[in-house]
């Protein structure tokens, strides 16, 4: 059996082939009602702590700490890691869910590596 994880920006349309969607994101995208979101999960937790994400304040520069910080952070949420691999059995492909505008230095690649080497 092939399991499959996937990013993809809330602002994008959903379609079948994204499987089961959960948004992975600490806070609620602006602008997006629940229906146009169409997301299967919120996960909120999964996030990078407030602290984290507003240090952060998506700067490449920091793109490297951030990261193992974040990295550390997900070491410490085993039993979320352990409830999206279970999900990732039952649908075979799970779309992860992010808003930021940033396609290359979000959590949502970290946690999406993290789970994939797990």
């Amino acid at each position: 059996m092939i399991f499959l994880i996937k990013l993809k920006r809330v602002y994008q349309p959903s379609i079948a082939e994204d499987g089961f969607r959960i948004l992975i994101d600490r806070l609620w995208p602006r602008g997006m009602s629940k229906e146009k979101a169409a997301l299967d999960l919120w996960l909120k937790d999964i996030g990078p702590s407030e602290e984290l994400r507003q240090w952060f304040s998506h700067n490449p520069e920091r793109w490297n700490e951030f990261k193992e910080k974040y990295i550390k952070e997900l070491s410490e949420k085993k039993d979320l890691i352990a409830q999206i691999k279970q999900l990732e059995k039952e649908h075979c492909v799970l779309t992860l869910i992010y808003s930021s505008r940033d396609i290359i230095y979000n959590n949502a690649i970290i946690l999406k590596n993290e789970l994939e080497r797990l």
